[in-house]
Parts: C-alpha cells; structure tokens; sequence
C-alpha cells in the first residue's frame, strides 16, 4: 500500500511526491530469519552435522530393519552357537545361535521408537502443564508448581522402574512409564518463558484485540518458547533411549524375543570373558546413539541462542 505525503495534505504546492510503500511481509520475514539464521548456524557446526547425520542413518535403519537385516532376528541355528565375529555372521551368533548383527538392526528400530514416542508423550504432558501454569498464575501456579517439585523430587530411573514393574514388559508401557516421568523437566522450562513472554508489549496488544486465553498461548506465546522446548526434546531422546536400555538390561523393559540393545547387553554381560561380541557391539550401538543425540542438541542450542550470533 502506498501512501502519498501530498495526500496529507503536508507538502507545499509543486514538492514532489515520494511514495511511502509498507510491506505486508516484513514482520513474518523477521520471524522466519531467526528460524534460518539457526539452520545456518547448524550447517556450520561440524559435530553437530556429524551427530545429524549418524542419527539420519539410524532413523533410516530403524525404518527398513526388516530390508536391511540378513536374517530374521528370529531365526536361530543351533549348530553355530556363541560363534566369534565371521564372514558370514558379521558380529558373530549369540547363545541360541541368532545373528547378532540382524538383531542389532532390529534393536536400532526399539530405540528410535522408544526414543521419539516417549518424547511425544512428554512433550504433550509437560508443555501443556507448564502453560498453564506459568500463564494463569495465583492457585493454579501454585498448586501445578508443588506438584511439579513433588514429581521432581522422586529418582526417576527407579519411578521407572516402579512403573514397569507395575505395568509389565513390553514397548507400549515403556512410552507409558517414560512419559509419565520425563515431563517435569520440560514443564518447568515451559512455565518460565511463559512467565517472561506473558507480560510482554505484543501479548497486551494481542489481549487488547480480543484474543482469548487458548489463542493468546497458542499463536502468542508458545510459538515464541519453542526454543528451549526444541533442546529439551532433543536431549530427553538419548535419555529415553538410555532409560530403555536400562530396563531391557535388568530384564523389565522389551519382551523377549523382540531385540533391544539393552537387553543384549544384558544377556551378554555374564559371557563377557569367553564371548565378548555378545555385549561390546550393542553397548557401542547405545555410547555412539548417546553421542550423536548429544552432539546434535549441543549444536541445536547453540545454533537457537541469539548470543551465539
């Protein structure tokens, strides 16, 4: 839209006429800069692109395991038991004569699983839970505040384990005992941005248009806490993966024969000594998942801090 000076009225008789032009778009381009000045700030960071990419190709195992893997992780072979590493089974054979590296395939599909859906869970109890907390303020903060700490202040593995022990192997109930543990962290950095973001110039101005409570947090105030919500779910999948394998190795977490990595580690530990290969490759599996989920929100939270710039 164009506005004319001589059309105000404010021009002498003879000035020329400048067009004043406004663009429409410069406030969502401002808004979408942030997001690409990050992308750019990621590209740049070589070992978080290397923990990108490790990642990518375990999300693409996961997803064609079944394309992927020799054999099925079923299939065992009772005449080549306990077998060392070997041309036809790369990472050797376990107790019942199964292809460790098919079930390492396999495995690779519980832990991003495990990892992403429990995240979800997470992510929908906590985020909500820390709004409204942080947004409504009085009784309401305090009462989900006390409860936040109470949640807090119970050792998480071993409410896990409580949990599992409650519910029962298998993947479902993992997502299930990780959710209802895991999202007191991210609750509780959700309420402090909403905290600093409700009181800001462009959330009154969007209250004194008429916005409602579930759009002035939706389209106002969420949308700009995204970034420490991104870096809590970009760490809470290695833990959630971690916790996983923590639980398989005891022996509460995936069902058998279902494979996970855990529970390789955990069936292999006590043959260390006389079959390495049965623990070593799945614990190096976990250490560089753990590694590159770390490297990446490493580089997530730098690449989304403006001081970084």
């Amino acid at each position: 839209m164009a506005l004319s000076t001589r059309a105000l009225g404010t021009d002498p008789p003879g000035a020329s006429t400048v067009p004043v032009v406004v663009d429409p778009t410069t406030t969502s381009a401002r808004g979408t800069s942030l997001w690409r000045d990050a992308v750019r700030r990621l590209v740049r960071n070589r070992l978080a692109m290397a923990g990108g990419i490790v990642i990518v190709v375990l999300v693409l195992i996961a997803v064609f395991a079944d394309v992927l893997a020799p054999l099925p992780y079923t299939k065992t072979n009772f005449g080549r038991l306990n077998e060392s590493p070997s041309r036809q089974y790369p990472l050797g054979t376990d107790a019942l004569g199964r292809d460790v590296f098919s079930r390492m395939i396999y495995g690779a599909r519980v832990s991003m699983l495990v990892g992403l859906g429990a995240q979800l869970i997470v992510v929908a109890i906590g985020v909500p839970i820390g709004a409204l907390s942080g947004y409504m303020g009085g009784r309401t903060d305090l009462f989900l505040t006390r409860f936040i700490d109470v949640m807090y202040a119970f050792p998480r593995l071993l409410f896990v384990i409580l949990v599992m022990s409650m519910l029962g192997a298998g993947l479902m109930n993992i997502f299930i005992a990780i959710g209802l543990t895991g999202w007191v962290g991210i609750a509780r950095q959700t309420r402090a941005q909403v905290l600093a973001l409700k009181e800001k110039e462009f959330v009154d101005a969007a209250r004194g248009l008429g916005a409602g409570f579930t759009r002035l947090l939706t389209r106002h105030i969420l949308p700009n806490a995204l970034t420490p919500i991104v870096v809590a779910v970009t760490f809470g999948i290695p833990e959630a993966i971690f916790t996983e394998a923590a639980l398989s190795f005891i022996g509460v977490g995936i069902n058998p024969p279902t494979p996970s990595w855990g529970q390789m580690v955990g069936e292999g530990q006590q043959f260390i000594r006389s079959y390495w290969h049965l623990c070593v490759f799945p614990a190096i599996a976990i250490a560089i998942t753990m590694l590159s989920f770390t490297f990446f929100g490493d580089g997530v939270r730098d690449a989304l801090d403006p001081k970084m710039k």
